[in-house]
């Protein structure tokens, strides 16, 4: 006898389930950039900003994991991203922030564009879902806008370059202390 088998209701359109696919894949790209990233800083010598890098580099995977999860459990299917045309190369140390904080941008704009779907069409459960992604993109941005003005404050002559390198490991404090988050 054959066995039967059912598929599960789902509590996501097929038009959510795209979206939250699609970020995903953009939580997956930026887990890999910024690895790339951290592996470039580490070479160069910018220990701090390497390890700073590894450790967002971590918290997109984890991103992306919790978006799959999230997919699996509503009933879709939450698909791992291909990940190609990662950067592996940059010119300075400005460049790898300033490319992390129109990274950000880009993610937070995904990421409203989801809410304000899910909104519309009257999924609370995923709007609500999504607010905790708002939230750590304030967070983010934050973090990678005040990783950018430090070149403009300290300034990249002399031993500027070493003590940016060396401030960026004190960020996370920074935005804990903004976003009243515990580090």
């Amino acid at each position: 006898m054959k066995q039967q088998i059912v598929t599960p209701a789902r509590s996501l359109t097929k038009e959510t389930e795209a979206l939250l696919n699609k970020q995903i894949v953009m939580e997956g790209k930026s887990a890999a950039a910024y690895l790339s990233m951290g592996s470039w800083c580490e070479t160069k010598g910018y220990e701090t900003s390497s390890q700073f890098l590894f450790k967002h580099s971590d918290e997109e995977r984890m991103h992306m994991l919790k978006l799959i999860h999230y997919v699996n459990t509503a009933g879709g299917h939450g698909l791992q991203p291909e990940i190609t045309k990662i950067k592996h190369t940059f010119k300075n140390l400005r460049e790898v922030f300033e490319t992390v904080l129109n990274h950000e941008l880009e993610v937070t704009k995904s990421i409203n564009s989801i809410v304000d779907h899910c909104f519309k069409i009257k999924d609370f459960a995923t709007f609500n879902f999504l607010q905790w992604y708002v939230m750590e993109q304030r967070e983010e941005e934050t973090l990678a806008r005040r990783a950018v003005e430090l070149f403009d404050l300290i300034g990249e002559e002399g031993v500027g370059l070493w003590m940016i390198d060396q401030e960026i490991g004190k960020l996370e404090m920074y935005a804990s202390k903004v976003s009243g988050k515990p580090v």
